[in-house]
C-alpha cells in the first residue's frame, strides 16, 4: 500500500480504530481479532485500513495466510498497549466511584485462604458499605496499570518495590494436628526432638526444591538442627501452602509451616507446634502495597489501616520483635 504526505492527518486518532489496531497486532489474525471485538472479519479489516491512512503509512504487512507488524506499527503498539489500560482502568474507576465504595486487591491464594479471608467478616462488619473483590493468584500485576488497588506480596526485602510496607516477617516450625500426636496409627511414638520425625509422614510442597522457596524445606530445616537429609515414614507433596496444612489438619502428618500463617490454628488448639524451641528463620516476609492512582480513596485508607492492625496481631502472636531499621513500617 503506497502513502503520500497528503494521507498525513493531524486530527486525533479515532479510539475505535486503536482498540481493532491492539486486538490484531496481539493475536497478528483479523479473524481472531474480529471475534474478540465482536466484529465481522471485514469490519476489523477496514478498521485497520482506516488508521493507516490516519497515520500516513502501513501498520501491517499482510502475507497469504499470516500479519505481520511492520516497524511503524511495532512503534505504534507500544504506546497503544500501554494507552488502552488506563483508559480502560481510569473509566472502571469513574464508574465506581458514581455508584458503591469498593477495594480491589491481589495476593497469592494461601496467604488469601489462611490469613485475609478468616480477617475480613470484622472488617465487613465495620464497614457494610464496603465492597471486597479478591484475585488470588501468584502472578505479580503493575499497580500502575492494573485494575487493582491493593497488593499484598510475600518476597525478601530486595525484592520489594520502594513504597512497599513490611507487615511481618516470618519463621518455619514443624505443626501436627494433636490427632495425630494420640493416634494409635504411630503407635503412640513422642516427638519431642527432631531426630522423631523420622517415625511420621511428613509433608511439604512438591516444587520447593525446584524454585526460590528451596529454604522451606524439611532439608533445610533439618540442616538447622545439625541433622542429616531426612528419612521420614513417608512423603507427602503439595502444590499451595494451604493444601499442606489441610493435610495436617486432617491429622495425616507433619507439615513445616510458615507461622504466620498457622498462628491461630496453633492458638485455638486445631495444631501443635510440635518443636516450639526449634524455629527457623525466614528470608522472606509479607507486604503491603497500594496503587498510585488509589492510595487517596478513604475506603483504600480505611482497609489499609485495618491491615497494618491485624499485621500487628499477628507480630504479636508470632512473637516478632520489629527489626529498628523497618520500625516506621511497623506502626
Amino acid at each position: 500500500m503506497q502513502h503520500s504526505q497528503t494521507h498525513l492527518r493531524t486530527r486525533p486518532i479515532m479510539a475505535g480504530h486503536l482498540r481493532a489496531f491492539e486486538s490484531v497486532a496481539r493475536h497478528l489474525n483479523f479473524r481472531l481479532a474480529g471475534e474478540e471485538l465482536a466484529l465481522t472479519q471485514s469490519a476489523v479489516s477496514r478498521q485497520i485500513q482506516a488508521l493507516e491512512e490516519e497515520v500516513g503509512v502501513p501498520l501491517f504487512l499482510r502475507h497469504t495466510r499470516a500479519v505481520e507488524l511492520t516497524s511503524a506499527g511495532a512503534l505504534l503498539l507500544l504506546a497503544v498497549a500501554q494507552a488502552l489500560p488506563r483508559i480502560d482502568a481510569a473509566v472502571r474507576q469513574i464508574r465506581q466511584s458514581a455508584g458503591r465504595r469498593s477495594v480491589s486487591l491481589t495476593t497469592f491464594a494461601s496467604f488469601a485462604s489462611m490469613w485475609l479471608i478468616p480477617r475480613l467478616e470484622a472488617f465487613q462488619r465495620d464497614h457494610p458499605d464496603i465492597d471486597i473483590r479478591i484475585d488470588a493468584s501468584d502472578v505479580a500485576v503493575d499497580l500502575d496499570l492494573a485494575d487493582v488497588d491493593i497488593a499484598l506480596r510475600y518476597g525478601p526485602p530486595a525484592s520489594m518495590p520502594a513504597g512497599a510496607v513490611r507487615l511481618f516477617g516470618e519463621q518455619l516450625t514443624p505443626v501436627a494436628s494433636p490427632w495425630l500426636l494420640k493416634s494409635s496409627s504411630t503407635g503412640g511414638q513422642a516427638l519431642r526432638r527432631p531426630e522423631d520425625l523420622a517415625q511420621f509422614a511428613l509433608i511439604e510442597a512438591g516444587d520447593a526444591n525446584r524454585t526460590h522457596l528451596e529454604w522451606l524445606t524439611w532439608r533445610r530445616w533439618l540442616e538447622a538442627q545439625g541433622l542429616p537429609k531426612p528419612s521420614p515414614k513417608r512423603w507427602m507433596y503439595f502444590n499451595y501452602a494451604y493444601q499442606m496444612v489441610q493435610a495436617a489438619l486432617t491429622g495425616q502428618g507433619v507439615v513445616l509451616a510458615r507461622l504466620p500463617l498457622v498462628a491461630e490454628s496453633i492458638a485455638n488448639g486445631d495444631l501443635v507446634e510440635v518443636l516450639p524451641g526449634s524455629r527457623m528463620d525466614s528470608p522472606m516476609a509479607y507486604w503491603l502495597m497500594v496503587g498510585p492512582r488509589s492510595a487517596a480513596r478513604p475506603e483504600i485508607t480505611a482497609f489499609c489501616d485495618w491491615l497494618r492492625a491485624q499485621a500487628q496481631a499477628t507480630r504479636e502472636a508470632i512473637g516478632e520483635v520489629p527489626d529498628p531499621d523497618l520500625a516506621g513500617d511497623l506502626n
